[in-house]
């Protein structure tokens, strides 16, 4: 087998490849032969089919096998010898079209190799970490949202019609083609209006509705409807409303703390206190993440492969025209072009991304099978009662996983260059924080 050099610009490489039909033949022997003592064939006994024959047989098939294995074993030690990466998969095609056995192959193998990633000095980066305290008016705005979000209901004055938002207590009857149907009734049941916890439309016909009043509410169960006996089907629902009420917070006292498993009042702020600072942590480190990365993207030059830009800048355009066509849902629109705006964020996203690849490779960084796990079951919990076949999915499809593992694998490296740069933390107001996020998302 030979390999000859025949482009080298930039990170751009060719290289022919030729292997001679002896060496094929050889191989085909050689499979040939490991498989010889496994067959049978009518006449001969078992490993006895001469080595001949089975070449006539299986001889057409086996060669593929071979030519595959002779090119994949001239591509790996390639890259073994010359310690070159290729930044996506090498492009391979057969050069002499009308081959036929007996003839050398000749192969043509192309490839954009991954630039040396030159060292930076990561304790040159000054970065600055803003904390913010939770103070006493942010653990009281939050209780009082948390005390909306669980009200209670008073009755509304008699009379009174109901509103989006209130509670009505119902007795209701339905049917189908004017047949009651199993699971369709019930006595005193509670309804918010608005929280949509009935089929569409059947909550909007009862606001206006006042206690006493009997009315038909008339609806169609939806096409993907769990129960397939009433997908689709119109039905009517004889409803009595028996009280109309409105919303009341509940009252920020032990009595709340205690419904969220908490001794007392005390205990549920210090346990709001926490997860305010927590989240304005979290918004931190995302402000100082962007402040890294704009660093590191100032400090460090190199050549980039064309390839991986271009892809970048294309799934860039695409997100964004998306973005800007929210009732485009599927792929048939036009050919998204990506402009010069787009190649620079492709450029910087793929100078950061070998950065970031390049210093975990270095110091020994990985995302382990229980962090991956952990990161999947997470993902899992937001399809509800589908969890096991997502989890399944991400195990058999490497690029869903691969998508779950990246952002896990780049925040491990952002967390070792926190450690290695200069950091200072200053503590600032949630004014402060909120108005430096703000500008962040208008650069």
């Amino acid at each position: 087998m030979q390999v000859k050099e025949t482009l080298n610009e930039g990170l751009k490489r060719a290289y022919s490849i030729s292997v001679s039909a002896a060496e094929l033949d050889a191989k085909v022997n050689e499979k040939l032969a490991a498989a010889q003592p496994e067959i049978e064939m009518k006449g001969f006994r078992k490993g006895k089919v001469p080595l001949a024959l089975l070449k006539k047989q299986f001889g057409p098939k086996v060669l593929g096998e071979a030519l595959q294995e002779a090119i994949d074993g001239a591509m790996n030690a390639h890259f073994e010898e010359s310690g070159d990466r290729p930044a996506m998969q090498p492009e391979v095609r057969m050069t002499n079209e009308n081959w036929k056995e007996g003839d050398d192959v000749e192969i043509e193998m192309r490839y954009e190799r991954l630039p040396d990633v030159p060292d930076v000095d990561l304790s040159e980066i000054s970065l600055e970490r803003l904390v913010v305290v939770a103070d006493d008016a942010a653990v009281e705005e939050a209780l009082k949202k948390l005390a909306e979000s669980t009200p209670s209901f008073k009755d509304r004055r008699k009379g009174s019609k109901a509103k989006e938002g209130d509670q009505v207590v119902i007795d209701f009857e339905g049917k189908v083609d004017g047949t009651p149907f199993e699971g369709g009734a019930a006595e005193d049941y509670p309804l918010v209006l608005g929280s949509g916890s009935f089929i569409p439309g059947f909550e909007d016909q009862l606001i206006g509705a006042k206690a006493g009043e009997e009315l038909d509410v008339s609806v169609t169960f939806p096409a993907e409807y769990g129960a397939a006996h009433l997908a689709g089907k119109e039905a009517v629902f004889s409803c009595r409303v028996k009280a109309v009420k409105e919303p009341v917070p509940a009252s920020i006292d032990d009595e709340m703390a205690k419904r969220y498993g908490l001794d007392d009042l005390e205990a549920l702020k210090a346990q709001i206190r926490e997860r305010l600072e927590a989240e304005y942590a979290d918004a931190a480190r995302q402000l100082m993440k962007r402040r890294l990365l704009d660093r590191l993207d100032e400090m460090v030059h190199f050549d980039l492969p064309e390839g991986l830009v271009e892809a970048e800048a294309k799934q860039i355009a695409h997100q964004l025209w998306h973005e800007e066509n929210p009732d485009v849902q599927g792929h048939d629109h036009p050919e998204i072009v990506p402009d010069e705006e787009h190649r620079r964020l492709g450029e910087r996203r793929v100078r950061l991304g070998l950065l970031l690849a390049e210093l975990g490779r270095k110091n020994e960084i990985s995302v382990s099978d229980s962090e991956l796990s952990q990161a999947v079951m997470a993902q899992a919990r937001q399809y509800p009662g589908q969890e096991k076949e997502f989890f399944e999915f991400v195990q058999k499809n490497p690029q869903a996983r691969q998508q779950i593992q990246a952002p896990l694998f780049e925040d491990k490296v952002v967390d070792f260059i926190f450690e290695k740069a200069a950091v200072k933390e200053r503590k600032v107001r949630k004014a402060e924080l909120e108005k430096a996020l703000e500008a962040l998302e208008e650069e």
